[in-house]
């Protein structure tokens, strides 16, 4: 018999093969079309069992939002200033929770009590919205899913260096101590060589919470180191405008660009709806919309608290000299080895984090080649398959071997030549997503799931919502990329940097 059916990764339905020539025998193949494993168990639509529960979904959650983006929210703050900074990383808090809210009714089609799942963000566009949103919504969200594994992979890097910076700096206070982040980016890249041959976004549930630790660990340490140097060395405090323009410092276009790209640094640490829905399909039924809205509720509310203890005790401490990155950028030498401590967590967080922002992007690819590929021994074959702690059944396969390890050296180039535009990255990743991803596209699929009448007050209410927050990332994408040109200029890649 034959059964329409749609895959974990997959963007659109599929058919199934079913072979059930006795009662409750378990289907031949699974959710992406592979021969079903007799290690794993299968829940009714061929997916392999769920079994996440909002605790889960609440570490991916925290994994994806706390990284490198509370790094750089004094900064941030430093060209906001006061009044402007506290109001914008509020604001941001309440729309991210708002739309998430949204985006989770998605998954079941066509309302959330239905059986229909949606497995994926541009899978529930295309049954919502229609097949030119669902690309639009694939391509904005895959650039940027891509766009992320480069800025992680170089402020994984940028920390390791700083570690060695640090015990430098210690040992040798005269000692103006270059390294090159290089082989540091160049490590983090083959430890992803590995990990990302994990088979999908399920399997990644303990390195979510190892990262999650570490992104507590880290964020801990610089409040702490914050707190610290605003009590006791109170030379910033910072002013109500932000950093102030000055014939011979700041230039007003520089205030406006760094105005600019303080709103996509905001942006993109409150990034992760794109990931929102992989995440619910997580979780084991019944009751995934309830489980997820409460990851999703305790998490913003737990990353916004870091994110507003740092970024106003952080812009306190330092006022408008904040570094670009808290923990890596220096603005703490001392006690040393507490800096290292914070700089390898965020060098571990990473790793995981990695995983959990582009797993989505591998099972977008490894679901066209199956589909594509139906019936090609070469693209089913696994080398072996096997239960490993904390990753479940494991498969390496070499078609999957091959091309995401091309993807990961692809990553790891980029971020070697970025290597000097931490900020700028920052920025922008946060501004490509933000506008399209966290409210847009879930708000039209409210519209049309709710069936709210256009130019009702409620429409008109989203509507100005979404046109406000297009706003944003165009200024923020503007902003973005006017600091990558200035900083990219006469800076040589895979050289020595300070």
């Amino acid at each position: 018999m034959s059964e329409t059916k749609a895959g974990q990764n997959g963007h659109e339905a599929f058919d199934v093969e079913y072979q059930m020539p006795e009662k409750n025998a378990q289907p031949l193949r699974d959710h992406q079309g592979r021969l079903r494993s007799n290690l794993e168990k299968y829940d009714d639509d061929g997916h392999p069992a769920r079994e996440g529960g909002w605790v889960a979904a609440y570490a991916h959650i925290v994994c994806a939002v706390i990284g490198s983006g509370v790094l750089s929210l004094p900064w941030s703050m430093s060209w906001l200033g006061w009044p402007a900074g506290i109001i914008v990383i509020c604001l941001f808090a309440w729309i991210t929770w708002f739309c998430s809210s949204l985006l989770i009714d998605a998954y079941r089609y066509p309302t959330i009590e239905s059986t229909d799942r949606n497995y994926t963000y541009m899978q529930a566009c295309t049954k919502y919205l229609g097949r030119g949103y669902a690309i639009a919504c694939g391509i904005v969200q895959y650039i940027n899913m891509f766009c992320t594994g480069v800025g992680y992979t170089l402020t994984a890097g940028v920390a390791a260096t700083a570690i060695v910076k640090c015990d430098c700096f210690h040992k040798n206070p005269g000692d103006p101590c270059t390294f090159s982040q290089t082989p540091w980016i160049i490590l983090f890249g083959c430890l992803q060589l590995v990990l990302s041959q994990i088979q999908d976004i399920d399997r990644v549930v303990i390195m979510s919470i190892l990262a999650t630790i570490m992104s507590f660990t880290y964020a801990t340490i610089g409040l702490g180191l914050s707190i610290a140097k605003a009590t006791q060395h109170p030379d910033g405090t910072g002013t109500a405008g932000g950093i102030p323009i000055d014939d011979d410092t700041t230039h007003p276009n520089d205030k406006v660009w760094g105005i600019f790209q303080a709103l996509g640094s905001v942006a993109f640490a409150y990034s992760f709806s794109f990931i929102l829905l992989e995440i619910t399909d997580t979780i084991k039924n019944p009751g995934e919309n309830g489980k997820m809205k409460k990851a999703t509720l305790r998490g913003i509310a737990t990353t916004t608290f870091f994110y507003a203890a740092i970024g106003f005790i952080g812009y306190a401490a330092f006022g408008n000299l904040a570094p670009g990155n808290l923990i890596s950028g220096f603005g703490f030498y001392e006690p040393w080895w507490l800096v290292d401590i914070a700089n390898a967590a965020i060098f571990v967080h990473l790793l995981g984090a990695f995983q959990v922002w582009m797993q989505p992007l591998y099972g977008f690819v490894d679901q066209w080649l199956f589909q594509t590929f139906p019936n090609q021994g070469w693209i089913q074959y696994d080398l072996f398959c096997t239960k490993l702690p904390g990753l479940g059944v494991f498969r390496l396969n070499p078609v999957r071997l091959v091309w995401r390890s091309c993807m990961v050296v692809i990553i790891t180039i980029l971020a070697l030549l970025l290597g000097n535009c931490f900020n700028d990255i920052i920025a922008l990743m946060g501004s490509i997503g933000f506008a399209p991803l966290t409210v847009f596209f879930p708000i039209q699929m409210h519209i049309v799931q709710k069936n709210i009448k256009m130019f009702s007050p409620y429409w008109i209410a989203l509507q100005s919502l979404s046109f406000f927050c297009w706003l944003i990332s165009i200024v923020a994408a503007v902003g973005s990329v006017a600091g990558i040109i200035h900083d990219t200029q006469g800076f040589a890649p895979f050289q020595t940097v300070a």
